[in-house]
């Protein structure tokens, strides 16, 4: 097979070495140093998509998202099938951050994936929507203090987050995250559906909600229930944080473990923080499930603007002042 003149042949050695050693540079951090052999190895075999592929994924490290789009072109330029090639998925990613809308549809499409709208002229260059890829799970901070929480696919790389995360993530409810598009974990439910855990890239829309907790005195599941379904239609969230967090080991975190119920946003679906070898700065510990006795102090996490946050528990209390009270209400995020 000739391409740009050249006969297609396996890497020479030298490609190899050179493309070795910056792979272990860049598990060290150290990119700088790895971006130097690999412009060398694309010097070196520039024929080659997997020349380019390696470049496109250490820009996408370093969140160089120009240079990421650049050699990921490059890269499916070479490329000697027609789809599936992770190639595509690179340069969806760096097209989405970038929001480059006509290049991420053309990403998705060549990978494989549907993209509704595409065949109208009003929505062709507009932003990927309807592609109904349901919920997923993101690792937020994976190379942190990690903890994962639930959320809502809108396109291949962005989830909007649905969980309220806990402060030490320095994330909140209803932010657009950029992720990965290799699973690291999933997490299963008894009914069968997996869901998988996509480690987050960097944040794509920051939310305007601040995040608050707070210490309820709810004398049934029921009473708890009703203060987030209050959240919900006012159209913000509270998540009872004492049922819906566990510790987990970063090892059991990116593995397959059991979501309570799975449908990625009820209270009952464990997020995970699984910062390794201790508790984390609020040591929560999953209580309250089924067969367990019912602890009333709660600690609950709260999204809501400061004007609103108030009046959402003290009408909470109102409904039911008798088995609902609300104390040490503070703005962590």
């Amino acid at each position: 097979m000739r391409i740009f003149g050249k006969v297609r042949h396996r890497p020479s050695a030298s490609w190899r070495q050179a493309t070795d050693r910056a792979f272990t540079l860049i598990g060290d951090g150290r990119y700088e140093d790895a971006g130097a052999l690999l412009t060398r190895a694309a010097d070196l075999e520039p024929w080659l998509s997997e020349s380019w592929f390696n470049l496109a994924l250490l820009h996408k490290f370093r969140h160089d998202w120009e240079q990421a789009r650049t050699a990921g072109l490059r890269a499916v330029a070479l490329l000697d099938r027609e789809a599936g090639a992770p190639d595509w998925w690179n340069v969806g990613i760096a097209a989405t951050a970038l929001q480059d809308w006509p290049l991420a549809r053309r990403a998705w499409q060549a990978y494989g994936l549907h993209v509704p709208g595409q065949a109208h002229t009003a929505a062709a260059g507009g932003e990927p929507s309807g592609m109904q890829l349901g919920s997923a799970a993101v690792r937020l901070s994976p190379e942190g203090e990690a903890e994962v929480v639930w959320g809502r696919r809108i396109d291949p790389a962005r989830l909007e987050v649905q969980s309220i995360p806990l402060p030490s993530s320095g994330r909140r409810w209803g932010e657009v995250v950029l992720h990965d598009g290799v699973p690291h974990g999933e997490r299963t439910t008894a009914a069968g559906p997996a869901f998988p855990v996509f480690d987050e890239i960097e944040l794509w829309a920051p939310s305007p909600v601040p995040t608050w907790v707070v210490l309820l005195e709810a004398a049934t599941e029921s009473d708890r229930d009703a203060l987030e379904r209050l959240a919900a239609d006012a159209g913000f969230a509270a998540e009872d944080w004492s049922s819906s967090v566990r510790l987990l080991c970063r090892a059991c975190s990116e593995s397959a473990m059991p979501a309570d119920e799975g449908d990625g946003g009820l209270h009952l679906d464990p997020h995970d923080h699984s910062s390794p070898g201790h508790p984390g700065p609020l040591g929560h510990m999953t209580q309250g499930g089924p067969g367990e006795l019912w602890v009333p102090e709660r600690e609950c996490g709260l999204a809501a603007p400061a004007g609103l946050v108030r009046g959402l528990l003290d009408g909470w209390v109102a409904d039911s002042p008798d088995t609902r009270e609300w104390r040490d209400l503070e703005e962590v995020c």
